[in-house]
């Protein structure tokens, strides 16, 4: 049995959870979400937990955990949200809010603006640093990699944007020719 799988998912106060035939509901403070889940894998909603159960076989193994993990990640999205930090490294690099649009200056001939989607907010504490925040965990992992595509750190200089934190491993550049 999954290690995982097999840890019921608390529900805390002020959480309302809906379960419709494999699409599950969460509503919280921060806001809703919903999500269709495998077909074959049975969801119980007891007194404030719930409880993945698989059938039997070994195929249906990882997806328990994963079953698992997806209701507890939505279970905490509506409750305390998610936030991906980003940072801007490089000369003339930054980032500003125009309404509720990011503009990247990137060393690009022109601004690059992002519309974040539904769900999805931004925040520019400081015009080299990004937060991108919402209730799907998923989400605003995704838009935070969307955001980094856009100028990946890059080796010899260490320019570009990054995840706050990240390491970017540094490469020798080249040397005169003697």
């Amino acid at each position: 049995m999954s290690r995982i799988g097999k840890l019921p998912v608390q529900i805390p106060n002020g959480v309302e959870v809906k379960l419709d035939g494999s699409t599950l509901q969460v509503k919280g403070p921060k806001g809703s979400l919903s999500r269709e889940l495998h077909k074959d894998m049975k969801i119980i909603i007891e007194d404030s937990a719930i409880v993945v159960e698989r059938p039997s076989g070994s195929m249906y193994k990882a997806l328990h955990g994963l079953t698992r993990s997806l209701i507890a990640n939505m279970v905490d999205g509506v409750v305390n949200g998610y936030e991906k930090k980003l940072e801007l490294e490089g000369v003339g690099y930054k980032a500003a809010k125009q309404g509720n649009k990011l503009v990247l200056t990137v060393g690009y001939s022109h601004p690059v603006e992002f519309e974040p989607p539904k769900g999805i907010e931004f925040e520019v504490p400081a015009p080299n640093k990004i937060s991108v925040k919402g209730v799907d965990k998923e989400l605003v992992g995704q838009v935070a990699a969307n955001i980094r595509k856009v100028r990946e750190p890059e080796p010899y200089k260490g320019k570009g944007i990054r995840y706050e934190k990240e390491y970017v491993r540094r490469k020798v550049g080249k040397t005169g020719a003697k």
